[in-house]
């Protein structure tokens, strides 16, 4: 579904709607019936994020009010198809300079110095979430701090399938490669 755009069901294939994406939750590899997922299926996955837990005060609104997943299936959609089909048009249509390309460019090459290495296409997705963070910002143009941001999230999973070790990893390479 994330590739494809398409899932099939029963020797049936029904394509997905334009603005699907799927958010996915991945158990630490430590816990029973945990296992890691190949590389090829962890790059298809956009960004790795770990949410560790709830501070305190959420935690205790939680354990008084309990499961509130009923309260997020009623809240008002944000934005129309429409709205969200020209953000992503005007995020792609954000500039990226020859020094930010070579920038990203040389974040990619480190990568496979040292790790197996990030593909191209998580070359292509760190552009697209660059100018992503770039136009959330209100930006026209994508900064050096912008790749600086993304890149562990984007990275740390590919490098090593363990988020806080991959961050590390890609933390490593981004103090290891000069920022212009």
């Amino acid at each position: 579904a994330m590739e494809e755009r398409q899932v099939s069901v029963d020797g049936h294939t029904h394509s997905l709607p334009e603005n699907f994406f799927v958010i996915a939750t991945q158990n630490p590899s430590e816990q029973l019936g945990a296992f890691p997922l190949p590389e090829s299926q962890l790059d298809r996955f956009l960004l790795g994020i770990s949410l560790g837990h709830p501070d305190p005060a959420t935690e205790r609104e939680l354990l008084e009010k309990g499961d509130r997943r009923v309260e997020a299936n009623q809240l008002a959609a944000t934005a129309t198809p429409r709205q969200l089909r020209q953000w992503i048009k005007d995020a792609s249509d954000v500039h990226v300079s020859d020094t930010v390309y070579d920038y990203l460019l040389a974040l990619i090459l480190e990568s496979r110095k040292q790790h197996q290495g990030l593909s191209s296409r998580a070359g292509l997705n760190l552009v697209k979430a660059c100018k992503a963070i770039a136009f959330v910002q209100g930006r026209d143009h994508v900064l050096p701090d912008d790749v600086y941001d993304v890149f562990p999230a984007l990275a740390g999973h590919r490098l090593t399938g363990k988020v806080s070790s991959g961050e590390e990893a890609a933390m490593r390479i981004l103090n290891q490669v000069p920022s212009p």
